[in-house]
């Protein structure tokens, strides 16, 4: 095939203007635009790290016809209304990749999901933010397409081993989202669009004959002697299958809390707990593009920070977590008498507000396993999030404290403009954390503050809690069959079952476990 690669350093200017990108790919390779048939876009990424932020472009370019997979992804799916089943419990990216997955290999996924479909899922958030009231099944966790698809649209992920990260996104360009997902180093689509690639996923599935049943959370589990048959939801019905996947994310408390009953092995694990972190955009911009404005052409700016402390003798991490330029704060709590924050950001990261979560790591050792065994970290997270609550009053409402007096430990000081909309309460953050937590957030935030020059400061002001970066229980699996090592035709999936971290790396794990149930099934056939 006849095609030459090209890698161009551009000006914001000129990287983000498609007519201009092409012309200047086309001279570097040296060629003439009838040359070309066709320029394919590999990466593009930005180089801050100059005096001018620039922009690196990868692609190549076809002198003759380049072939099928390279102009469009085309993905077949047959109809499998017939087929053997698979019940998948929960719909985020994890349950509907693995289904769309089944339906290629000619499985027919019946896919549980707890919460309600995207439309009537906003009815509840807008509960959650102007009226405080929280439906323990639908919310910023929990509905059609998980936690991701009204917390943020992030698909970078450094799993590239967990699968073909290129497929997951030309899946997602097939069913509505913009083909630069293909080729930014950061890829991100946006909450605001996803909803609706959530929906012509679902749509996916049921035209292919699998079904997608919504407010069907999950009460039992149908076993006979270590296998499981299928699953019973809290409206007396049964759905038995040749396999379960347990893909419900990393907040489904009550799955954990059914298994340990049920004496199916579950083990504590590590995670992290903090908070956000609120900058006006302007300000991280500033520090990241080292410029009073960034223009028209550039993106809103990120950062990555990561610190070790030590206290007690011990060091652990403190690092950012989920950062959202040009995004929102939203509540994220799954039960009342809770308060949980998370970060959105619109595709077009056009708030005025940046914010981060900013998180401690805990470790096993930092769990009372003696009292609560393998739900430790799980109670942790749960007397962390109530006491946010309490501290704030009881409702939605936010504890938070300027960035500036919460390093000094210094009270007192008025709160700034928010963009989490339930309101803050101000509190002395250091009372809401261990002494351990609080003397490592603060740490933190000051050898941030000397790497980006400008981030400490009074114009910034953290928000608690940020506790559900991971789940603090992991459901122990086969290495090679990915089934549970007690339970046979157990498939313990993603986030929840602690083996991904994020949209795309769930997404893969989804289809890794349905190729698994799929190779079992056709050797049993």
């Amino acid at each position: 095939m006849n095609k030459k690669e090209v890698e161009v350093v551009l000006s914001p200017e000129v990287a983000y203007n498609d007519e201009l990108l092409e012309r200047e790919l086309i001279v570097s390779a040296g060629l003439k635009p009838d040359d070309v048939k066709h320029i394919h876009r590999i990466k593009r990424s930005i180089d801050a790290r100059g005096r001018q932020v620039l922009l690196r472009v990868r692609a190549d370019l076809y002198l003759d016809t380049p072939p099928a997979d390279i102009l469009s992804a085309r993905y077949s799916y047959p109809n499998v209304s017939n087929a053997r089943k698979v019940i998948i419990v929960g719909a985020g990216p994890a349950g509907l990749f693995a289904a769309l997955r089944c339906i290629e290999l000619e499985l027919k996924p019946i896919v549980l999901e707890r919460g309600k479909d995207v439309r009537a899922r906003r009815r509840d958030l807008a509960a959650i933010n102007k009226d405080h009231v929280v439906n323990p099944d639908s919310n910023y966790c929990f509905g059609e397409g998980g936690a991701g698809t009204y917390s943020d649209g992030k698909l970078y992920t450094r799993s590239k081993k967990r699968g073909d990260l290129q497929r997951i996104l030309e899946i997602f360009v097939q069913h509505g989202a913009t083909r630069d997902i293909l080729f930014d180093a950061h890829p991100h689509i946006g909450t605001n669009k996803l909803p609706r690639i959530i929906s012509a996923i679902r749509e996916s599935i049921e035209a292919a004959g699998g079904e997608v049943l919504f407010d069907k959370r999950v009460t039992d589990f149908i076993l006979e002697q270590d296998e499981m048959k299928g699953v019973v939801t809290q409206d007396g019905q049964e759905y038995t299958g040749e396999a379960v996947i347990l893909a419900t994310g990393h907040s489904a408390r009550d799955i954990f809390e059914l298994l340990h009953h049920k004496g199916i092995t579950i083990e504590a694990k590590p995670f992290a707990m903090g908070v956000r972190v609120e900058h006006q955009q302007k300000l991280i911009d500033s520090i990241q593009y080292k410029c009073e404005d960034r223009g028209c052409w550039l993106p809103a700016s990120s950062y990555a920070l990561v610190h070790q402390t030590v206290y007690d003798n011990k060091q652990r991490g403190i690092f950012s977590f989920c950062m959202c330029p040009g995004g929102f704060i939203v509540p994220s709590a799954t039960a009342p008498g809770e308060v949980v924050v998370n970060g959105m950001s619109p595709s077009r990261r056009d708030s005025k507000f940046a914010n981060s979560g900013i998180v401690v790591a805990i470790e096993l050792e930092d769990m009372e396993l003696e009292k609560y065994g393998p739900l430790a970290g799980l109670r942790m997270q749960e007397a962390l999030e109530r006491k946010a609550c309490e501290m704030a009053g009881g409702t939605q409402k936010a504890p938070a404290q300027l960035l500036l007096d919460f390093t000094r430990q210094k009270t007192g000081g008025t709160l700034l403009e928010t963009s989490y909309q339930p309101g803050l309460t101000p509190v002395d953050m250091n009372e809401l954390f261990s002494p351990a937590m609080a003397y490592r957030l603060r740490e933190g935030f000051k050898t941030f503050g000397n790497k980006m020059r400008g981030y400490l400061s009074n114009d910034a002001q953290i928000i608690g809690v940020e506790s559900r970066t991971s789940s603090p229980v992991r459901i122990p699996r086969d290495r090679e069959t990915m089934e549970h090592v007690q339970i046979k035709n157990l498939y313990p999936c993603a986030e929840g079952a602690g083996y991904a971290g994020g949209i795309a790396s769930a997404a893969m794990d989804g289809e890794r476990c349905a190729e698994k149930i799929a190779a079992k099934v056709l050797r049993q056939v």
